[in-house]
């Protein structure tokens, strides 16, 4: 069995992540998804809000695989701890496939016990815009471990800072606007009521 394990730290999760989901369920058997802390980032909205926002992300996507579900035990600020949740999960033949983002793979070298973690998995680097995939980097996380493939994807170029700074709602999907409305999480919920009406 092939899986893709899909953490992010989303804040909040956007069209783009969803495309990126979707566009898994097509090439895997299952596809695992969770809510991260990045220990790289901070962040503003508690973690179980962004679980929330994530579920009903995947809960909007039509997927004739039924092989997408959202695992939120599997998070660990060490990705390593959460591929080790997945094997005992799923078994130690099940072949995983870590995806990243672009703007992930400067970050590599930093991670805990990373050969350890590229020895065990495939790489899947999905493209973000303004995070060019460079050689250097790609040679960088190579010279790791990193059996590395680049997704062939052209997600929505969306930003959950662009949404947290602008209040873009063509950023999100429609239940995860109504769920920040619910929960007022973000600042700019003091925009203009027009433009957070666009469905």
């Amino acid at each position: 069995m092939r899986i893709a394990l899909f953490g992010t730290s989303a804040d909040p999760p956007t069209a783009g992540h969803q495309a990126i989901i979707k566009w898994l369920s097509q090439r895997y058997d299952r596809v695992v998804v969770w809510a991260a802390d990045n220990p790289f980032k901070s962040h503003q909205t508690p973690l179980e809000h962004r679980v929330a926002m994530l579920r009903l992300l995947i809960a909007d996507i039509d997927s004739p695989s039924h092989n997408i579900s959202l695992e939120q035990e599997l998070s660990s600020l060490r990705t390593l701890e959460t591929l080790d949740k997945a094997k005992q999960r799923w078994g130690e033949e099940t072949e995983f496939t870590l995806v990243v983002g672009s703007d992930l793979l400067t970050q590599l070298s930093r991670w805990y016990r990373v050969e350890d973690l590229l020895q065990q998995v495939q790489l899947l680097v999905v493209p973000r815009p303004g995070y060019v995939i460079d050689q250097s980097s790609l040679q960088a996380a190579e010279n790791l471990g990193a059996k590395i493939a680049i997704a062939q994807l052209n997600a929505p170029d969306v930003s959950s800072t662009a949404y947290r700074e602008h209040g873009d709602a063509e950023t999100l999907t429609p239940p995860v606007i109504d769920y920040i409305h619910q929960q007022h999480l973000y600042k700019c919920q003091d925009a203009p009521e027009k433009s957070l009406q666009i469905r």
